[in-house]
């Protein structure tokens, strides 16, 4: 008896109307697992490269995919047998666990994440992975790295670390029992953006200076138009100041969030204009990354960057003359604008560049039509703002223990600062000291600036 297998069956799934084409990158992460068991078999290759495969062929297939440019469309192609499976290399260093932690406190890359290429998605680069994973091992088996990279158009920092979390989650299932076919998930995804059409104000027009046009092929030209070498440096704020921190935000009508970057962004902006006093009538720009899943009424569970980007702008000059108060305000009242009807603009307004960067390249137009986000485009001075302290970054155990730590990447773009959790942090509390990890030009002392002197500002060695 002859039994007819089952044909080869082709899903899409559509990232053009959700932002997330717009995240072309590549973004990084470095995970130290420390041995503190001396287990002789810790964090095993096969274990995590199973577990993985089982992860995005069964429950995230759309990162087993490829890209597929259709006119003004981009797909994710995927199938029921066959796949784009993650790439996960290996390598075994003999270096002690003092070297290995050096070279991730200095972000060293090249060493540690999988190389990438480039994340531009066009019709003739479709094998683009989603998703790229480095083990590395020491020789004394002390310690070993997991150093990853992801393709931000499938997902922003919070689906990635759900992702993070479910495969952790699977490989724990399967130190438990070998054979296991069907797994719980922490975090099962969902891939269905909704229609948000009903939320449009024809009537209600917003500008977008969050959102700008570079070249992509000479992105660090005009990432760093001034040509100063970029540092980055780390705060740190300690369980007493973030109580501070909270009391002041309730003073003051703001969240803790609103607050802090209300700080960062006063105090970058007051150090810049007391070194070049020249500045004071160019443009000082806030933003920041706001997390639109709840907004849009979109699963927090989603896989994709709804990520909009929201954004205030004052003179330098005008955010030194106010006071922290009123800096909160303006950060909170750019924050408080991304309502329905400012996301549904912020989406036309990028299908609108999309279709120029369509336009331009099929008229031979190569230069300026590849989208970026402003916090990376030419500006006398700028503070972007992503916070991570609720991920459950330090959540991410495979089976042999949490992280002893993780390093976020180094960003060499002026004015790019991430509020980071450290290994004790517990999400919505203040219970443990949180990082900012800053980038600014060397000559930069943060040290010097009273707002931010008292977060024991140490600037890093990172390799570039």
């Amino acid at each position: 008896m002859t039994v007819d297998l089952p044909s080869s069956i082709e899903f899409r799934y559509p990232i053009t109307k959700d932002f997330s084409y717009l995240y072309q990158v590549y973004c990084s992460y470095i995970l130290l697992y420390k041995n503190t068991e001396g287990k002789s078999n810790f964090m095993p290759l096969e274990l995590l490269e199973r577990s993985l495969k089982i992860l995005v062929r069964k429950y995230y297939q759309p990162v087993a995919g490829w890209y597929q440019v259709r006119d003004d469309e981009i797909d994710v192609v995927y199938y029921n047998d066959k796949f784009n499976d993650p790439p996960v290399s290996v390598q075994i260093l003999d270096i002690d666990l003092a070297e290995l932690s050096r070279h991730i406190y200095e972000s060293n890359t090249d060493l540690l994440v999988p190389k990438a290429p480039s994340g531009v998605i066009k019709p003739e680069n479709p094998n683009i992975p989603m998703f790229l994973a480095k083990a590395t091992y020491l020789e004394s088996n002390d310690a070993m790295v997991l150093g990853v990279n992801y393709h931000h158009s499938l997902m922003d920092g919070s689906a990635f670390w759900m992702f993070m979390n479910n495969w952790a989650s699977v490989c724990n299932q399967l130190c438990e029992q070998k054979d296991k076919t069907e797994f719980v998930l922490p975090y099962p995804p969902t891939f269905e953006f909704p229609d948000i059409s009903h939320l449009r104000n024809p009537n209600h027009s917003f500008t977008h200076p969050e959102y700008a046009l570079v070249d992509a092929e000479q992105c660090f030209k005009e990432f760093q138009p001034t040509g100063d070498k970029i540092v980055e440096s780390m705060l740190v704020i300690s369980v007493d100041q973030q109580q501070q921190l909270r009391q002041q935000a309730k003073e003051f009508g703001v969240s803790f969030t609103e607050m802090l970057c209300a700080i960062l962004w006063k105090g970058a902006n007051d150090l810049r204009l007391q070194i070049r006093p020249s500045i004071g009538p160019e443009p000082s720009l806030y933003t920041c990354a706001t997390n639109s899943r709840a907004r849009l009424g979109i699963s927090s569970n989603f896989c994709g960057s709804p990520v909009i980007n929201t954004s205030c702008q004052k003179t330098v000059a005008e955010i030194a003359n106010l006071d922290l108060c009123e800096v909160a305000h303006l950060v909170h009242n750019a924050i408080d604008k991304c309502t329905g009807e400012y996301l549904c603009s912020s989406i036309d307004f990028l299908l609108q560049q999309r279709k120029k960067e369509l336009t331009d390249e099929r008229q031979g137009h190569e230069g300026k039509k590849a989208i970026m986000l402003v916090y990376v485009c030419p500006m006398p001075l700028k503070c972007t703002v992503s916070s991570s302290r609720n991920f459950p970054i330090y959540k991410t155990d495979f089976g042999f223990g949490a992280p002893e730590y993780v390093r976020p990447p180094f960003l060499p773009f002026e004015g790019c600062m991430r509020i980071w959790p450290t290994p004790q942090y517990v999400s919505g509390s203040s219970n443990a000291p949180l990082e900012v990890y800053v980038s600014q030009p060397d000559y930069i002392d943060l040290s010097q600036s009273p707002l931010l002197r008292n977060f024991s500002p140490t600037k890093l060695t990172v390799i570039q």
